[in-house]
């Protein structure tokens, strides 16, 4: 992340709830970002954390304490911790079965595994693929996702990136909220889960960020980061003139 969309970043998190959501895993989004006021998700959400003084909700079945990146105890939210161990076998055997096809990367994400093929020769990516569903047939508990010019192996379970906006949405106490308005802003095809869920019921606004036109759930779109940085800065803008409109008046009574 540039400092100039960090500093963007931080200044939304001042003035309203942000979360990070994202594929890779929590802790790596955090080395990226490095805010402490965030939330953050990682794995496409099946590892939540919150910031300091305001964790998720600890009336959570999964929910279970630990520290942050600072040390400051807060609530973790892990719906598949009981796959931890399978992941990282099959991160394993990923790593050794793609060693030999060059440009393949393999990552753990601590609750999915990926494999990256944006750099192999367009003739190996059965072979890519061929390694993946070789895992999967004798992993029923895990199943197959796409990404931009990526695979991952997730748990079967019933939770994505759509599925964590619910959990940070309730967690915060705005299920309920008539002046409340989610937003997410994204680029990849597992976005559209999160896009999905504010579509339905009229319930927020998916922002997708793309510059050629995509068949998508999201509502609106920004070609570029640069365009998602100005939009960002246009809500503090917009906020901050609202507080001033406030004041003026309270001053006036």
């Amino acid at each position: 992340m540039s400092d100039c969309m960090r500093s963007a970043v931080k200044d939304v998190a001042k003035y309203f709830p942000t979360a990070i959501i994202s594929g890779r895993s929590r802790d790596k989004v955090y080395e990226l970002v490095e805010l402490t006021e965030l939330y953050y998700a990682g794995s496409h959400g099946m590892d939540i954390m919150g910031p300091v003084n305001h964790s998720v909700s600890a009336d959570h079945l999964n929910c279970i304490k630990s520290t942050d990146h600072l040390g400051k105890e807060g609530n973790l939210f892990q719906p598949a911790r009981e796959f931890i161990t399978m992941i990282d076998k099959v991160f394993k055997t990923l790593l050794e079965n793609t060693k030999s096809i060059k440009g393949a990367k393999v990552e753990n994400h601590k609750f999915c595994a990926s494999v990256h093929y944006r750099n192999v020769e367009e003739k190996n990516w059965p072979t890519i693929a061929q390694c993946v569903h070789d895992i999967l047939k004798d992993c029923p508990q895990l199943h197959l996702t796409h990404g931009r010019k990526v695979l991952e192996i997730r748990p079967e379970i019933d939770w994505n990136k759509g599925k964590a906006v619910d959990f940070l949405i309730e967690s915060l106490g705005l299920s309920n909220s008539d002046g409340v308005l989610p937003i997410f802003i994204g680029d990849d095809r597992t976005d559209e889960d999160a896009f999905k869920v504010l579509q339905e019921g009229n319930r927020g606004y998916g922002i997708l960020v793309s510059s050629v036109p995509k068949e998508t759930n999201a509502f609106y779109s920004l070609r570029d980061p640069s365009e998602v940085k100005e939009f960002l800065s246009s809500l503090v803008r917009w906020k901050k003139l609202e507080e001033e409109e406030e004041e003026e008046e309270a001053e006036d009574e």
